[in-house]
């Protein structure tokens, strides 16, 4: 029987493994002409991500310096592809060389306390590659994704995650996994830098504007008080740099609902500081504020 999502991620596999025998030098101006390509042809996105920075930026930046962000956000993009399949010719002998670790100390001290961690992440630099960091720090970790539309290429990025040891959590009816994992020490990251629709999330401000955000760490954190502590991994010119953040502090009192909103608030300012650093490294390409907040009185939002 001819199987087409197998042959397809077959060609996947082999196309990623090519791309990452391309020597580094070459493959870094290559995926800035990939992102500089996409940046002049792709309108879609090109006008999401212009959208967006206007929307984040333009009290700050004039059009051309939004502009110009915008291609360097579509060059990070280049870079990730050809990052990966790089990245699938690592060991973990090679780590050292090209990944940093800031502020572990900080992950070290709250894992200690045995109710497990949650991490804080987003889509920042090469998301991809954290799962190579999770491995440098030597504790179990499960991942929450929701997976892709298209099955080889999901397939795929579950290899990429999890060859290091990383347990994938499917996003859909994950909690019963989450609490079971946290029960047992294990550390689970969430990236929370997307949209959600209103039954999923909280409505809180990201960078000067209402954006509709996941509202399951903060019930989780809430619920089993494991330590929420942030951690992105960013591009640096001699590597990578993972940079863990101190412990955020947890709201817990008798409102439910307000402590949701708190609680999701700082995880989306700790978020937005980090962007502010390295505004070119995060995912503009994504429709951060989509959903809507409801209001029954048409123009009173």
């Amino acid at each position: 029987m001819f199987d087409w999502q197998n042959i397809t991620y077959n060609v996947i596999k082999i196309l990623f493994k090519l791309i990452g025998l391309i020597p580094r030098k070459l493959a870094f101006r290559l995926g800035n002409l990939f992102g500089w390509i996409l940046f002049l042809v792709d309108r879609k996105h090109k006008e999401i991500v212009m959208n967006n920075l206007t929307r984040a930026f333009g009290h700050e930046k004039n059009p051309y310096e939004i502009r110009m962000l915008a291609r360097r956000v579509f060059k990070n993009f280049g870079q990730i592809v050809f990052e990966i399949g790089w990245s699938l010719r690592l060991d973990r002998k090679d780590f050292q060389k090209h990944f940093k670790i800031q502020g572990l100390s900080n992950y070290k001290n709250v894992y200690e306390k045995g109710r497990g961690v949650l991490f804080l992440t987003a889509h920042m630099g090469n998301w991809e590659l954290l799962s190579i960091i999770m491995a440098m720090v030597g504790y179990p970790v499960s991942v929450l994704y929701r997976p892709l539309d298209f099955s080889p290429l999901d397939r795929f990025f579950a290899v990429v995650r999890g060859r290091f040891g990383a347990e994938l959590i499917p996003s859909a009816q994950s909690m019963r996994k989450i609490l079971r994992s946290l029960k047992h020490g294990k550390v689970v990251g969430m990236l929370m830098d997307q949209n959600v629709d209103w039954p999923e999330g909280v409505f809180v401000d990201f960078f000067g504007h209402r954006a509709c955000t996941n509202k399951g760490m903060a019930l989780l954190a809430r619920r089993t008080e494991a330590p929420v502590v942030p951690v992105f991994l960013v591009r640096e010119k001699s590597g990578f740099r993972a940079e863990f953040g101190s412990e955020i502090p947890l709201i817990k009192t008798e409102d439910i609902r307000k402590d949701l909103e708190a609680s999701t608030q700082q995880y989306n300012r700790i978020i937005e500081d980090f962007i502010r650093r390295y505004p070119d490294q995060w995912f503009w390409v994504h429709q951060r504020w989509k959903t809507k907040p409801y209001c029954p009185w048409p123009g009173k939002i």
